[in-house]
Parts: C-alpha cells; sequence; structure tokens
C-alpha cells in the first residue's frame, strides 16, 4: 500500500487567464481502481497529463510509482503486435504475453500481424495487457472504450476488475460499475475521492445535490425575511431619528428625547446587525451550490412526417469489392420508432445508416426513403471539426440562438463559445454536432455512436429528451445502458 499525494495544486494554461485547477488537494491509494468522472472540457485528460509531468504547475504531486498513459502508438506500426508489446515491456516472457492476451480473448496469431494492420478494439486490448504486464506501473487509461463494441466492452472491464493501480476515464456506466472500486470526480470547484462504483456515485451526488438545492431554497427564504425586515426597522429607526431631534413628546414618556435617541440608536444597530447576517448569508449562499451541476431539460422538435412509414430496407448487401460487410438487412423505420441497429465491430452498422442517410455506399437489395423526408445525420468522426460555432451554425442554416442555447445546457461555458472548435475536446466537439441535429428540423435523425466521448452527465439529459420527447430514432450506440433505455426496436447485424 503507498499514496499519489496531490497537494494544493494549481494550473493554468499558458496565456489563460482562468486556472483549470485551483488549490487542488486529496490522496489516493496505488491499490485502487479509480472512475475519473466530469463534465466534457473540466480538464480530466489535463489532469492525466500533468500527472505524467507533460506540463508545470504549482504545488505537489508526489508518488511512489511510474505513471504510464494510455492510448500512445507504437514507434512503428508496420512492426507486429508481438514487437509492440515487447516495447512496452521489454524482458517479459512470451508464455505471459500470451496468457495476458487470452485473457482478452485476443488470439496468439494476432501478435505476428502487423500492429498496424489490427482493429481499433484489439489494438486497445494488446496495449492494455502490455501495460499491465509492466512492473511499478500505475496505469491512465483515457477512454479505452471507444473502439470496442458491446462484447469488448464486457471483456476489458472483466479484465480490469482483475488488476489494480489505474485511473480510468470513461464515460459507459456499465462499463465503469463493472471494474472500479473508487470515483475520482473533477466537479465545478474541486476534485472529490469517493469510494464505490459508479451507480453509488451518482445516487451520493444526486442526494447531496438535492440537500444543498433544499438548503439552498430555505436560504433563500430566510433572505428575503431578513432583507423586509432590515427595510422595516430600518423605517422605524429613521422615524425615531426624526422625533428625537424634532422635539417631539408623548405623555407616557417625560424623557422622551433621551428615551427616542437610545432606541433609535439600538433600532439602528439591530438593522446594521440584520444586514450583515443578510450579506453572510448570500456569501454561504454562494458557497453552497458550488458543486451542484445543472442539468436543465433540453427540447427537440420534429415535423410530422405524412407517412407512417419513413424508411424500408429489404435484403440489402453492402459489398466494397473486398467480400460482403453485411448480407440480408431488413428492416423498418416507422414514425415513432427508435431503431438501435446492433451488431460487433466490422459487421456494417455505420455502412447501413450512412445508406439510409444518402451517402453512396455500394449495395445490392431495397433501399426505400421516404419522399421529401428530412433526415438529420450526426457522424462518428468529429476530429477534424474546426472554426467558429457561429460559422458552423451557418452552414446549417439553424437557428443561433437555439444551437447556443442547447450548448449551454450541455455544459459549455460561454467562453468557449469564442474558442476555435479545434481546440475544443472531443466530447465538446460530439456535442457541438449533436446540439446541430437537436436544432434540425427533420422527420428523422440517424445519430452514429453519439455517446462517444459524452460525459455521464450530459447522456442522463439525452436519455429524458429521448424519453420525454419520442423522437424517431436511428442509431449505433455501443453504450449498453443508453441502448436498453431508449431503443423501442433492435436490428442485430451478424
Amino acid at each position: 500500500m503507498a499514496l499519489i499525494d496531490v497537494s494544493d495544486l494549481t494550473f493554468a494554461y499558458e496565456g489563460s487567464y482562468d486556472n483549470i485547477f485551483q488549490h487542488v488537494s486529496f490522496q489516493i491509494d496505488t491499490d485502487w481502481r479509480l472512475g475519473f468522472i466530469g463534465r466534457n472540457g473540466r480538464g480530466k485528460t489535463t489532469f492525466l497529463n500533468l500527472l505524467m509531468g507533460k506540463y508545470e504547475y504549482t504545488g505537489v504531486i508526489s508518488a511512489p510509482v511510474e505513471f504510464e498513459y494510455f492510448p500512445y502508438e507504437p514507434a512503428d506500426p508496420g512492426d507486429t503486435a508481438l514487437a509492440a508489446v515487447e516495447g512496452v515491456c521489454p524482458g517479459v516472457p512470451y508464455w505471459q504475453i500470451v496468457r495476458e492476451l487470452g485473457k482478452l480473448d485476443v488470439e496468439e496469431g494476432a501478435l505476428y500481424r502487423p500492429y498496424g494492420t489490427l482493429s481499433g478494439g484489439e489494438r486497445t486490448k494488446v496495449l492494455l495487457a502490455a501495460m499491465f504486464l509492466r512492473e511499478n506501473a500505475f496505469l491512465l487509461i483515457d477512454e479505452p472504450t471507444n473502439h470496442l463494441d458491446m462484447r469488448g466492452r464486457e471483456l476489458v472491464s472483466d479484465y480490469l476488475r482483475t488488476k489494480k493501480g489505474f485511473i480510468l476515464v470513461s464515460h459507459d456506466r456499465a462499463f465503469l460499475d463493472g471494474c472500479i472500486d473508487h470515483v475520482l470526480s473533477i466537479n465545478k470547484a474541486d476534485i472529490q475521492v469517493q469510494r464505490g462504483n459508479y451507480s453509488s456515485w451518482r445516487q451520493n451526488r444526486d442526494r447531496q445535490d438535492a440537500f444543498e438545492l433544499a438548503q439552498n431554497e430555505k436560504l433563500g427564504r430566510e433572505i428575503r425575511q431578513l432583507r423586509d425586515s432590515a427595510r422595516e426597522k430600518a423605517g422605524w429607526a429613521d422615524t425615531a431619528e426624526a422625533r428625537k431631534h424634532g422635539g417631539a413628546t408623548t405623555e407616557s414618556m417625560p424623557n422622551s428625547r433621551a428615551y427616542q435617541g437610545e432606541k433609535s440608536r439600538k433600532q439602528m444597530a439591530r438593522a446594521k446587525a440584520i444586514e450583515t447576517r443578510r450579506e453572510r448569508a448570500a456569501e454561504e449562499k454562494e458557497k453552497l451550490l458550488k458543486n451542484v451541476e445543472r442539468e436543465d431539460p433540453l427540447k427537440i422538435t420534429q415535423p410530422r412526417y405524412h407517412s407512417n412509414r419513413l424508411v424500408l430496407l429489404s435484403d440489402v448487401i453492402v459489398d466494397y469489392g473486398v467480400g460482403p460487410v453485411c448480407t440480408g438487412v431488413t428492416f423498418t423505420v416507422e414514425r415513432g420508432d427508435r431503431v438501435a441497429v446492433m451488431g460487433p465491430n466490422g459487421s456494417g452498422k455505420s455502412s447501413i445508416i450512412k445508406l439510409i442517410s444518402g451517402q453512396d455506399i455500394p449495395h445490392t437489395g431495397t433501399v426505400e426513403v421516404g419522399s421529401g423526408l428530412k433526415i438529420s445525420y450526426v457522424t462518428q468522426d468529429s476530429a477534424e471539426m474546426s472554426g467558429s460555432l457561429r460559422e458552423y451554425g451557418a452552414k446549417f442554416d439553424i437557428d443561433e440562438s437555439v444551437f447556443l442555447a442547447i450548448l449551454r445546457k450541455l455544459g459549455f461555458e460561454r467562453v468557449q463559445f469564442e474558442k476555435d472548435m479545434a481546440d475544443y475536446s472531443a466530447g465538446q466537439k460530439k456535442k457541438v454536432l449533436i446540439a446541430r441535429s437537436l436544432s434540425e428540423a427533420a422527420h428523422l435523425h440517424v445519430w452514429d455512436e453519439p455517446m462517444n466521448y459524452i460525459d455521464v452527465i450530459s447522456r442522463t439529459q439525452l436519455e429524458e429528451l429521448i424519453l420525454n420527447f419520442r423522437p424517431t430514432l436511428l442509431f449505433v450506440e455501443h453504450d449498453r445502458v443508453f441502448t436498453e433505455k431508449i431503443a423501442t426496436k433492435t436490428v442485430a447485424l451478424p
């Protein structure tokens, strides 16, 4: 047992006036399996880079282990996968490498293929196995699920549960629940450590938020009462002061001038005390809600399509000239359906929804898309996005105010509206795609892995949006929780 100690950590990027972290302190055990949770753009990857020593900071980070970051690319993708593994953990016996890969359902033959020819899921498994073969290494695992299908996520989650000593950034709730024993949450005002998995953290956070909001409401009522009382007392004091200087007397108070003066002084002091208390209460209120996350509800408006059936596929085969990707694909999309296209990596899911969205995909069979059907398509890839949000919105002819309002609800700060999208995190870029789609007046929304990189809080918002407004939706998604909540129909590709 050993401790990683973070003390009084403060960091801002060069040229920025805003601190990403300010006076952050906590301790974690090197044997813990930590899930790292927080809104997109809040600094999760930045913090991992600070642990790796990539940036200068103030404060102290002390650790008795070496930090290793995932993902990374081997020096030469043309080398075999075995060479890539040996480059990470030189000297490890071959039988240990084969045994470790077997736990992740990777066949031994994959070791002799060029690393660059492996699928994204295979690369993830090979490099994770290699990293866990290193001694005295504490792993910083940054979103490993983005290239894994549902089965791959289950395998990797089960594998990680047998390990110890890592921080895992993931937004997949089932994946986190399957393998972590502590949560490191990056909040609006601090970083906190909590024992348990994602579900227990969420329950505790919801209870804490509810308590703080109730306290805030109570404090607000008290502040209003204090403000009214202060105004009333101040009015009495003003009246008394006027009487004192005006020489007013009453029959019951023979020494009225002295009496009224003393009364005036006491009432003024009391009014001032009440005002001071009100100001302190306001400051307390400000501190109270420092970590409450706003989860404002989202809205979507789909115009009604003139027909009940929007899309028909019958006996579709997709073939790029090297053998069919998928065969015999048959299904319909009807008004109100939320159709999940499911299957392992490489089964043709993206090809099918691209085909429906009007892209030129080589195929045979019948594809019928309703006349005049308006489709809003969200692609998997957002890496090359650049330029301003306003230019992006104008390109798609959407209402800028609606577009920006959706982004605000998804956790964007206003200062981010002025940045180049090239500087956004992967999750922020994906939110731009989702916000644009929600702003479009479409009969059918087609989303290809919309939850990739999206934080867990925003996932919950999007789930509630879909369940409340019930748009017609065709999607591919490997987040099991999202799919089980949202889909009303599934299409399984072999």
